[in-house]
């Protein structure tokens, strides 16, 4: 086995914690070595995914944990259907849980028109030169997107186009001494008690006054752009965070997730696990699904898990795991995907949030070995489908810090103009950082590009379900208040509003 692959091994065990012993690294050598150079990456990730749902005592890892895992997969692989050539079947491995602080991060360099990939640290206190970038790849990331369409290209031919022609992009110092009506993008900034607000990104068609100020006539987000066509322009790039597929192998786990009929997700927000009404209830939904024919796949429930100081997530933890252990068919078959909630323990009510401290949910690990706790937001890829889950009060929050009401022309639902706005903007939370802090170095991992299949927004607004432009978004509601949740089919993307 090459030194690179050792380093490489050695480089994504550190940036997971972990810490491994001479025999644990020859132990995943030798596993490695079964794989070819193109798909070793994803053999390393996919070991050290299923290490994490281990119930490790230390992050010193030793020999005998990595066999463990080591053997899971291999009997995974020996699991495969007669005519898959040789491919997993299985939903555990067509299934993966995406942390935000493991999301490639990628830069756009407008003077050669291509993404790079960031391959320095990513300190958690950057400096203040990460806050400025964090706004300059923002605007970068819709800018080489808009020159993209049509309507704001450069004309091939001089001429005067306005409205319905083409409507190029002038750069802001270029106004200056301009005369006639210009386009322009930028970010929207609010003169607030000295300090400046900053918002959304925005492309206005306007003209120059004699006083220095740029006059708006017509205000709006940049447009969209198709998937697939972001997809064929950044081909060799994994901005998701799933790995990279061939041709060949999209086909195919393309054709395997739509024959995926059983396959189902089932959605819970705000589950405030130290109530016993709420306890009830949920034991309720565990009983309903336990007899079913086919159990889930997938539950995933989000925060916040306590309104009460956190000294009581432990027990409740706990209480949540012997719940689920009760249900011999779910802990089995199921596997449980736990996301913090704005208010639940952590370092802070900073973006991206960090897992559940493991001290509050080892205990519940012990329960039930197929729980997951990952970041807030995070990401989950099955099969080809990438799915982004992010819970946060967002819809309450981005109406207050609303700078200009948004038309009624055609449609008068909130929800609906949130889905608009953060696609269009392609980001989760386009609010100032003075509402919502947000780790500067890690600012991508909330990016919305290339679009998702499906974004789900827990909220504690009323449950709804939205398709815009092809991309699924719904919002399960808050279980604690009105008893709502989802039941989402993969395969077909069909959402299913739940109640009690």
């Amino acid at each position: 086995m090459s030194s690179s692959t050792r380093k490489k091994v050695q480089r994504k065990c550190k940036i997971r914690g972990y810490t491994l012993k001479v025999d644990a690294l020859d132990e995943i050598l030798s596993f490695v070595a079964r794989f070819n150079d193109a798909d070793s990456d994803e053999a390393i990730d996919l070991l050290l995914d299923q290490l994490e749902q281990q119930s490790l005592k230390s992050t010193i890892i030793d020999k005998d944990a990595v066999r463990g895992v080591v053997t899971l997969l291999l009997e995974a692989e020996a699991a495969v259907d007669e005519g898959s050539d040789g491919a997993v079947t299985t939903t555990a491995s067509a299934l993966r849980v995406i942390d935000a602080f493991l999301v490639p991060k990628f830069r756009y360099d407008p003077i050669k028109k291509l993404f790079y990939e960031h391959t320095g640290s990513l300190p958690i206190h950057g400096d203040a030169s990460a806050k400025a970038a964090l706004y300059r790849d923002r605007l970068l990331l819709l800018f080489q997107r808009l020159s993209r369409d049509q309507h704001f290209s450069k004309p091939a031919f001089s001429s005067e186009m306005s409205h319905f022609g083409s409507c190029e992009i002038s750069p802001i110092q270029s106004l200056v001494g301009q005369m006639g009506r210009r386009w322009v993008m930028g970010l929207i900034s609010q003169l607030e008690d000295g300090f400046f607000t900053e918002n959304t990104i925005v492309v206005a068609e306007g003209e120059m006054l004699l006083e220095g100020i740029f006059q708006v006539i017509t205000c709006g987000f940049p447009p969209l752009e198709d998937r697939e066509k972001s997809l064929k322009l950044l081909a060799g790039h994994d901005f998701f965070g799933g790995g990279l597929l061939t041709k060949e192998e999209t086909l195919r786990l393309a054709d395997l997730e739509k024959k995926a009929v059983n396959d189902m997700f089932v959605i819970i927000s705000d589950v405030w696990l130290d109530n016993e009404e709420i306890m009830g209830k949920l034991a309720s939904i565990l009983d309903v699904f336990e007899n079913e024919e086919v159990v889930p796949s997938l539950f995933v429930f989000m925060g916040n898990f306590v309104p009460t100081p956190a000294t009581f997530l432990f027990t409740r933890f706990q209480v949540s795991g012997q719940m689920i252990g009760n249900h011999p068919r779910l802990k089995e078959h199921s596997r449980f995907l736990f996301i913090p909630g704005p208010d639940d323990a952590g370092p802070s009510t900073v973006l991206p949030r960090c897992a559940l401290p493991k001290y509050f949910t080892e205990e519940l690990q012990n329960h039930v070995p197929n729980a997951i706790f990952s970041s807030n937001p995070c990401r989950i890829k099955f099969y080809t489908q990438e799915i982004v889950f992010f819970r946060q009060d967002l819809l309450y929050r981005m109406r207050r810090s609303c700078l200009v009401l948004p038309s009624t022309e055609e449609t008068d639902d909130y929800f609906e103009h949130l889905v608009a706005t953060i696609t269009h903007q392609s980001h989760l939370c386009p609010l100032p950082l003075s509402v919502q802090p947000i780790i500067w170095n890690y600012d991508h991992s909330l990016h919305l590009y290339p679009t998702p299949h499906t974004i789900v927004l827990g909220d504690r607004s009323k449950q709804k379900a939205f398709k815009y432009t092809g991309i699924t978004c719904f919002n399960p509601g808050s279980f604690s208040i009105d008893s709502t949740f989802v039941a989402y089919r993969p395969c077909n993307q069909e959402v299913e509003l739940s109640a009690l």
